[in-house]
């Protein structure tokens, strides 16, 4: 039987396994990782991470070909297959600082695996690494492996949060790197035959190892360039009276373009799109690249711009201060249908806001108290690493309360912000929230998700990003 195992049990290795064990049922598959809260949680029903169609998942194989364990060591040294699914952080201090990638845990699992094999392995990236990653592990592995052969594979994920298990199940493309050799063919063939026990064989590319890495960034910096042209685009509609959702939709009609990924919003988040933007950023720096660096770096500074023109709309709109008033902040995690904070657009609003000295109640369905309060409080990239490394928030702070409940968050409040397009928030009693609120009542819709007149009608006034401004917010311009 063949073994495989990920060391790393988050969002990319737990999903992507849990998929492997169920489509290839004759493959043990093990997922380790030092976290023994997170492991726990993994053999529970009640899973780290909320993903639709994950539980299901899980519960179908858990037990049986599919295994949670801090018992890391036993399961590298058993297995034929070993994926790699550990934090690239940003780098926070030293050579590249805040731009680079972070290779330290990656480091320290190659050395674990050179350490503990005694036999052949195959070698996987999984995580978002910078080019040239594979080389540096081959080299940590060559040297530490007592004469065993390592062949290194970039495998990159492409799922999107909140429809993870439908990518896995119907990927766009897998893509498989390695070293142009016939070693390192053999190995690429020995895990495309595991794909293929579901997805199409034209559907699973092949390429070098180099060329695997980099389009990975490469992907995250086309999607997140899109997110911010529209953004770019979403200003201008509002100066001129233009409404980006019919721009969006005009310009999405070319077949050359296509539809996806051009909704204006309050700005993008996740834990690959800055992070990857700013490693893409170093490497064309380290290369001698400075014009190709800078274009990509335009990317990142207008999804700030994005954010700190959302706050100064709220703000203005609200007599120029927000100083002891409450704001309701509906939704806190990064998109829909998943609980994931890391770089939310909801962090630097709400930073924002509190910089103004506003009060905030916050409501999300699938985002703790104790997550909110500590992405709160945390420095930039401290998120990346693992939790007992990261700062815990200060108790003390009385102006965020977090409450589970839309019409508690937004009850007294004198505006409201949406930031996640959860569903609930599309279908809510826009009429009982009014009622609730303090007069004059104001929505700043960072998602687009309200139908605008209707809640004019109720007697909102009412921002949503990209349209015709309310004639109250035409008197009242943001300022930069």
């Amino acid at each position: 039987m063949v073994k495989i195992c990920c060391i790393g049990a988050g969002y990319v290795g737990g999903p992507t396994m849990a998929v492997i064990a169920l489509k290839c049922p004759s493959i043990e598959v093990a997922v380790v990782d030092i976290s023994k809260s997170r492991i726990a949680a993994w053999n529970s029903d009640q899973l780290p991470i909320y993903e639709p169609g994950l539980d299901g998942v899980v519960q179908q194989c858990r037990g049986k070909n599919l295994f949670f364990s801090t018992d890391v060591e036993k399961h590298v040294y058993e297995a034929d297959i070993v994926f790699v699914s550990v934090n690239t952080p940003t780098k926070t201090r030293g050579l590249g600082a805040g731009k680079a990638a972070d290779l330290t845990y990656w480091e320290s699992a190659a050395r674990m695996i050179a350490d503990v094999s005694k036999s052949d392995k195959i070698v996987v990236e999984k995580s978002t690494v910078p080019v040239k990653t594979a080389e540096a592990i081959e080299k940590i592995l060559t040297h530490n492996g007592k004469g065993i052969k390592f062949q290194i594979l970039s495998n990159p994920e492409f799922l999107a949060e909140g429809t993870a298990i439908k990518d896995l199940f119907n990927p766009d493309r897998v893509l498989i790197g390695g070293r142009e050799t016939p070693e390192g063919e053999k190995a690429i063939q020995t895990l495309k035959s595991v794909y293929a026990h579901w997805v199409p064989e034209e559907r699973i590319l092949t390429t070098n190892l180099w060329s695997a890495e980099l389009s990975k960034l490469a992907a995250n910096a086309f999607l997140a360039q899109r997110i911010s042209s529209v953004n770019a685009m979403s200003a201008l509609c509002e100066a001129t009276g233009a409404n980006v959702t019919q721009v969006s939709y005009a310009v999405g009609t070319d077949t050359r373009i296509g539809p996806k990924f051009l909704n204006a919003s309050v700005g993008f988040g996740g834990s690959c799109f800055q992070k990857d933007i700013l490693n893409l950023v170093y490497i064309c720096e380290c290369n001698g690249l400075p014009e190709v660096a800078e274009y990509w770096k335009q990317v990142i500074k207008i999804n700030d711009y994005q954010k700190s023109r959302f706050v100064n709309r709220v703000v203005s709109s609200m007599f120029n201060t927000v100083a002891t008033k409450k704001i309701a902040i509906l939704g806190f995690a990064f998109k829909k249908d998943t609980g994931d904070t890391r770089e939310t657009p909801a962090i630097d609003v709400c930073k924002g806001l509190l910089g103004d000295k506003a009060r905030l109640s916050i409501y999300d369905p699938q985002v703790t108290e104790e997550q909110i309060q500590r992405d709160l409080w945390m420095n930039k990239f401290d998120w990346d690493h693992p939790i007992h490394l990261q700062p815990t928030s200060p108790t003390t702070e009385k102006k965020v309360s977090v409450v589970w409940d839309a019409y508690e968050a937004t009850k007294d409040a004198d505006g409201v912000c949406i930031m996640t397009e959860w569903d609930e928030f599309k279908s809510l009693d826009y009429q009982k929230v009014y009622d609730n609120m303090r007069k004059p009542a104001f929505v700043f819709d960072g998602r687009n998700v309200v139908d605008v007149e209707k809640l004019r009608e109720i007697g909102f006034i009412v921002y949503s990003i990209g349209k015709p401004l309310d004639p109250w917010l035409k008197d009242m311009p943001a300022v930069a």
